[in-house]
């Protein structure tokens, strides 16, 4: 699936689930994290959170990126203006969403 093909449906599949939506919106938040920050933060193990980040992959919602042995996570840079939109404004208005899963980073780089 291209970026200028994500169909509104697949777009809310995607964010259909808690921890797939958790992680788009702290990502809104935080611009990028890794694996271990979300493993943390949301507080699932590792294997969980690796296979959603897969299935946001699959959707082209998130990119990743190496750097040494860890992989970091942002919001793909060529979503659509009106799905990046979706991302931050449920973000902004809805901060007590994720405010525990905020809580729980501890990430130096965050």
């Amino acid at each position: 699936m291209s970026m200028c093909q994500l169909s509104p449906l697949a777009f809310f599949k995607c964010l259909s689930e808690d921890t797939r939506l958790k992680t788009l919106l702290m990502l809104s938040v935080k611009d990028e994290l890794c694996v271990c920050d979300l493993t943390e933060a949301l507080q699932l193990s590792q294997p969980k959170i690796s296979r959603h980040l897969a299935d946001l992959r699959k959707c082209e919602l998130v990119q990743d990126t190496r750097k040494g042995k860890w992989v970091y996570y942002r919001l793909h840079p060529n979503l659509p203006q009106w799905a990046s939109d979706v991302i931050s404004q449920t973000a902004k208005h809805n901060a007590n969403y994720i405010e525990s899963a905020m809580e729980n980073l501890t990430c130096t780089s965050c």
